[in-house]
């Protein structure tokens, strides 16, 4: 039997839809196949590694460990991962947002020299990032709403001209955003100069630096990348809010926002969008799985939003949905994901790290 360890919680405002993805992803695997061993991060940042599980779990709350299981810390994580009996042969992260999905546990993986599912370091932190991600989809050639950014003490040292700047070169409404954080946590609608002052705060709140962009009259279009250096694209869905924007809530808390799976598109609108998914996908050198999330015109013209590196993984998020509809089983999808990982893996198991005294490999 293979062993996969399962890392969800995290330090992260995202921590309960990390938790529910866990027990999804859990759920999905054969227990004839994998060991599986639940290995929790606390909000305050501590590592608890559960015993081997002998069937799925019945509840996402049942993976909120009380601390009595071992390790407890990351040091012995890492001992624990890296021993020739008890390594695993891959893990697969699903941490949400912040100290999970921006690089940092993946670079932990690649010193332990451990396979894991998903992107790496550079995409998970280039993809968490919104602009840096806006600034590579602008390098890619992908078109995309008006925005601007600013840091916390930028901004403390002088607001004014941020707002000025923001509604000389921005239309009314504003959407604000943390830059590093998913889920849509800390995001707000501003119509006004009052309703922007207090959307800032509240982004500030969550991340020392925010997006601001200008709103548009546009459908929500996403779809699903699965892949590695040769991705493949989903059909498209259409996010149908019936709050005033897909917020926190709408996702994964009251069921309000309705979702058309697939798309009523054109075949070129879904072409365009699937190319443009495609780029943005490769312009952050990702592997394994990726949602593109677009805006579309009434005109046909595509809009990219945001990539998210570890989408939402629950049974009503929009990720498995799409590949559902595409014609794959949710645990048709957890598996095909474990195997992009062992294979991207076993890709750089090959290359050379040592040269010769004559300056050849």
């Amino acid at each position: 039997m293979k062993k996969i360890g399962i890392v969800y919680g995290g330090k992260s405002a995202e921590h309960e839809v990390s938790l529910m993805t866990a027990k999804a992803v859990i759920s999905a695997l054969d227990f004839s196949t994998y060991l599986v061993t639940p290995i929790y991060i606390t909000l305050e940042g501590e590592w608890i590694c559960g015993d081997a599980l002998q069937q799925p779990v019945e509840d996402a709350e049942s993976l909120r460990f009380t601390g009595s299981e071992q390790p407890n810390s990351i040091a012995q994580f890492v001992q624990l991962a890296s021993h020739q009996d008890t390594r695993f042969d891959i893990v697969f992260p699903v941490l949400h947002g912040p100290n999970g999905e921006d690089g940092t546990i993946q670079g932990l993986f690649e010193m332990m020299n451990l396979p894991y599912v998903g992107n790496g370091v550079l995409a998970s932190s280039a993809g968490m990032d919104k602009v840096v991600m806006k600034q590579l989809f602008h390098q890619a050639g992908l078109n995309q709403v008006p925005y601007l950014h600013c840091l916390h003490s930028q901004y403390e040292e002088n607001q004014t001209e941020f707002l000025n700047a923001c509604e000389a070169q921005l239309a009314y409404p504003l959407f604000v955003k943390p830059a590093n954080l998913g889920s849509s946590v800390g995001i707000s609608k501003a119509k006004s100069r009052e309703e922007l002052q207090q959307a800032i705060q509240f982004a500030f709140e969550y991340d020392r630096k925010i997006v601001v962009e200008q709103g548009i009259v546009a459908r929500e279009i996403e779809l699903s990348v699965l892949g590695n250096d040769t991705p493949t694209v989903s059909l498209a869905g259409e996010v149908l809010p019936t709050k005033d924007f897909y917020d926190y809530s709408a996702k994964y808390v009251d069921g309000t926002t309705n979702y058309a799976i697939p798309a009523e598109i054109t075949e070129q609108e879904l072409h365009d969008l699937q190319q443009a998914a495609i780029t943005a996908f490769k312009i952050l050198d990702g592997s394994g799985l990726a949602r593109a999330d677009f805006f579309l015109t009434t005109n046909g013209e595509v809009l990219i939003n945001e990539v998210n590196t570890l989408p939402g993984f629950t049974p009503i998020s929009m990720y498995p949905k799409l590949w559902i509809a595409s014609g794959k089983t949710y645990a048709e999808l957890v598996e095909e994901l474990i195997q992009l990982g062992l294979e991207r893996f076993e890709e750089k198991q090959h290359r050379a790290y040592t040269r010769d005294e004559d300056g050849s490999q």
